[in-house]
């Protein structure tokens, strides 16, 4: 939270919640004012406050009305608003839930970086693809509106329209790639209908392979989706041909997609950091396994290193950004060091007003309504459970599902809708990681998923399981950097504060921590250190050796997929040595030393090698000692000695035999 002086304000909602002022006011991180109706015959407590000192309002139902008055009032501080009521003073137990409702208070306070922005520009250019007379009807109400193209597939009979006001053709959509604004449809089988058709559409002569652009599909063939994950890909719209309430619908918002709009730039991307290939060898695709759209594409253009991430595409599950294991992905609503900020205020507030071990429930929008409809209609939530709303669960990385016990949370659980929505399966990946590094702390109080659409499952759940116990001493560590980074930070913290002797975790595959062990045949060729994204391996420029620094280290695979010799294996693991920070030797030998100039190049074992395999390879020009001598010799020396007095001639071949004559013959009968 920053140091701007802050002023909050919990409001008893007219006396329908407990307020313990003395507990909030120690950890709520402002000047506390209390009242009973702040929105109504208090406002002027409110309007007391303004000016340019930051303010916080325990309310958000009346949230437009206090920004209407800060307006009028002239207010240039920061204005905040944090839902006290129904997170935690509408509850059976909300005459205790004072640290939980000084930690909203304060985390509120914490600022969020603005949502970037990505702008899309439709025309309004709309193609109609459709099977039977549903399609024209369809067209009809949208003329007004869009420029209509209709495709039919041409398998059922169609009346023709009584005027031509717009293109109707046969054909069937093959693929279609791009986003609103931008889409590129490949036609097989299209055909103009003929100007004479009577009774029906008759065609002309069929094409394939057409491509039709547009801003804006609509498709009620009745036949597979063209796009995966198609009900977020914005510009496609899609309802059955015979879903009459469907097709109002459709209709409704396809009149509405001409002109510019802005969508949230989910995530941000580093190219540099990318570990997906080097040299035409493939590493890491964690996010391109997992990107439910085909946002992700393998190769940039321009940088064949890394992949692609389309912003117009993606569609926000944040998959990507949950396994990215170098930070070249990153969630921006918000980031990962802004999100952890907030939960790292929320938690020390709650610690500072006398709460322990409390479980984080971290949700989407869906959670939002559930807590709402727990808070109305039934007992709340509980005083020790603190929620926190996050752009999408599913985006959730290691860090923050396990930086959270290092300042205090006692459990973490994330809210997922009962119907696993796109992207869950990184996050899933993580809380399988996380249970395995916090196990191996020995903390049994793992984070894990709650998947449900139901309050009162919810609340079940968070019920259900021994309370944890609270660690002996948080850690006031600030989240800063790199996800990678912050979590090392987290769990050196944790294993200080448990005393546990553990120096190496397990982890499962892909979790993007690890050792690379060299086993024995390594020739030194270094071909992994030109393929390393993040210089795990490096190369000694001035001796042969190899090191290998752990931490740097994200299991993408590229040392193991390139190694001419096989000899590097994986090994998925986090180290809280010491000595993974620091570069280890991992295979040295002595160079060879010219006999002729006394440079030093190359590796005496190599050399060795290479005359072993010459020697057994049997060929001619390797029989002779002294050819293999010139190995010995650096590149310098080598070419004249080739080339010198006993020079080598390299297009001479084998000895050849003495031809045979006629005197031979006869020399050998007579003897």
């Amino acid at each position: 939270m920053d140091s701007t002086p802050r002023t909050v304000f919990a409001c008893s909602c007219e006396d329908t919640m407990t307020l313990d002022t003395g507990t909030i006011a120690k950890g709520c991180g402002g000047r506390l004012r209390t009242a009973e109706q702040l929105c109504r015959s208090q406002l002027d407590r409110f309007l007391a406050a303004m000016g340019t000192d930051a303010v916080t309002v325990g309310c958000t139902q009346e949230a437009p009305l206090f920004r209407q008055e800060a307006e009028a009032a002239g207010h240039t501080g920061a204005l905040d608003f944090v839902n006290i009521r129904e997170q935690a003073g509408w509850s059976e137990e909300g005459a205790e839930a004072g640290p939980k409702m000084a930690a909203l208070l304060a985390a509120a306070g914490v600022p969020m970086p603005p949502v970037p922005l990505v702008p899309l520009e439709s025309g309004g250019v709309a193609l109609v693809l459709g099977r039977d007379a549903a399609a024209l009807r369809l067209a009809e109400k949208l003329k007004g509106s869009l420029d209509l193209t209709v495709l039919l597939t041409g398998e059922e009979a169609v009346e023709p329209l009584p005027a031509a006001e717009y293109p109707v053709l046969r054909g069937r959509a093959r693929t279609a790639t791009g986003w609103l604004g931008a889409f590129e449809v490949v036609v097989d089988g299209h055909a103009a209908a003929a100007p004479s058709s009577r009774d029906m559409y008759r065609w002309g002569r069929a094409q394939d392979g057409a491509v039709s652009q547009c801003d804006v599909i609509i498709d009620i063939t009745g036949r597979p989706p063209l796009f995966s994950a198609h009900e977020v890909r914005l510009g496609y719209l899609r309802a059955a041909p015979g879903d009459e309430a469907a097709l109002e619908r459709l209709a409704a918002e396809a009149a509405t997609l001409s002109g510019t709009f802005d969508k949230p730039r989910f995530v941000t991307f580093e190219a540099g950091l990318c570990a997906h290939s080097r040299n035409r060898r493939t590493g890491c695709t964690r996010c391109l396994d997992l990107c439910p759209t085909g946002a992700i594409t393998p190769s940039a253009k321009g940088h064949w290193d890394s992949v692609a991430v389309s912003a117009e595409i993606c569609a926000g599950c944040g998959a990507c950004a949950a396994v990215c294991p170098t930070g070249a992905i990153t969630y921006a609503l918000p980031p990962t060091d802004a999100l952890l900020r907030r939960v790292r205020t929320l938690l020390r507030a709650y610690h500072a007003a006398g709460g322990v071990a409390p479980t984080l429930l971290l949700h989407g929008e869906q959670g939002e309504a559930m807590i709402d409809a727990l808070s109305r209609h039934g007992p709340g939530l509980p005083a020790d459970v603190l929620p926190l709303r996050v752009g999408q669960a599913t985006a959730l990385d290691l860090a923050t599902l396990v930086a959270p016990y290092a300042w205090g949370a006692g459990q973490v659980r994330v809210l997922l809708p009962a119907h696993r929505p796109h992207g869950a399966e990184g996050l899933l990946r993580n809380l399988d990681t996380a249970m395995a590094l916090l196990g191996g702390l020995g903390l049994a109080a793992a984070p894990a998923a709650i998947e449900t659409d139901d309050p009162f499952t919810l609340l079940e759940a968070l019920r259900a399981g021994p309370r944890p116990a609270p660690l002996p001493a948080p850690a006031d560590f600030l989240p800063m950097g790199k996800p990678r980074e912050i979590l090392k930070a987290a769990l050196t913290s944790l294993r200080e504060a448990l005393a546990a002797p553990v120096a190496s975790i397990p982890l499962p595959a892909l979790a993007g921590f690890g050792a690379a062990h060299v086993a024995e045949g390594c020739t030194l060729c270094l071909a992994c250190t030109t393929v390393c994204p993040t210089g795990a391996f490096a190369a000694n420029p001035e001796r042969p050796e190899l090191s290998f620094l752990e931490d740097a280290c994200v299991q993408c695979g590229l040392c193991a997929n390139t190694c001419p010799e096989k000899v590097i294996t994986l090994e998925p693991r986090f180290s809280l040595l010491p000595e993974a920070a620091a570069r280890q030797v991992v295979r040295q030998e002595e160079p060879a030393a010219c006999p002729s100039c006394h440079k030093l190049f190359g590796t005496r074992a190599s050399i060795e090698r290479v005359k072993t395999k010459l020697r057994a390879s049997g060929h001619w020009m390797f029989a002779d000692p002294s050819r293999l001598a010139l190995l010995d010799l650096c590149e310098d020396c080598r070419v004249g000695a080739a080339t010198g007095g006993a020079a080598i001639d390299p297009y001479a071949g084998a000895t050849r035999p003495r031809p045979r004559t006629a005197e031979d013959y006869m020399r050998e009968q007579e003897g």
